[in-house]
């Protein structure tokens, strides 16, 4: 009897399944026309493995749209303000609204908040950021300075977390980072996604304070209009 080898089977198996093929391709990061920091006071810094592919800030883009913060990716990427802290008990919001979503990549990318930020802009970076997907994903992931994920390498579905109704239309995620004694939480669209102990995540390899610097943070190839970010007290 002919037997047919384990990768053969593998690779089919792979192509069976509907995306998956898709989703574990590389899709390389383009460079935006016109791009860079057009807000005044803001800055920002692209992944390590972007720079290392030749990549800079200027391939990706940071503008005003009228009340609006307008991102376009290239590169993924971290937007902050220096002048923009907060410390102790607090929470961050901001609304992403994607007018098309997967305009510019093959598969979701996500957006979303930035806290707990310091040398941000160096290799001994840190910073936790939580955020969303249009497929109804959501990701809790973080630098201390070595990358480190708090819900796994592919994230978790999430009912709070909007859908768009198909690619090319719009969806809109209300995000909000939020420490408060002990635990440090996540949460989308009026929902707590996640929940953490703080001890969870200011530790060895992880965060040194939730104290920091806030932002926001986008996945390659994505496009969005971010408005109302702001810091409360409770």
């Amino acid at each position: 009897m002919r037997r047919t080898p384990r990768t053969v089977l593998a690779v089919a198996a792979v192509l069976l399944v509907p995306g998956l093929a898709t989703a574990q391709q590389t899709e390389t990061s383009r460079s935006v026309a016109g791009g860079g920091v057009a807000i005044p006071g803001w800055t920002g810094q692209i992944d390590a493995r972007e720079a290392g592919n030749g990549q800079t800030l200027n391939d990706a883009k940071l503008a005003k749209d009228g009340d609006a913060m307008h991102v376009v990716t290239g590169p993924a990427v971290t937007y902050w303000n220096p002048a923009n802290t907060a410390s102790g008990d607090y929470t961050v919001k901001a609304t992403f609204r994607e007018p098309q979503y997967m305009n510019l990549n093959d598969h979701p990318h996500p957006y979303g908040l930035v806290i707990a930020g310091h040398g941000l802009g160096t290799d001994q970076q840190s910073y936790l950021y939580c955020a969303a997907y249009g497929n109804g994903t959501f990701i809790v992931r973080g630098f201390g300075p070595d990358p480190f994920q708090m819900n796994g390498r592919r994230g978790e579905a999430n009912a709070a977390v909007h859908k768009a109704a198909g690619a090319g239309q719009p969806v809109t995620q209300e995000i909000a980072m939020s420490v408060k004694g002990g635990k440090v939480e996540c949460a989308i669209n009026g929902t707590v996604v996640a929940s953490y102990d703080k001890a969870d995540v200011v530790a060895t390899g992880k965060l040194s304070s939730t104290d920091g610097l806030y932002g926001i943070r986008f996945g390659h190839n994505t496009e969005a209009l971010v408005t109302g970010l702001a810091v409360t007290k409770p």
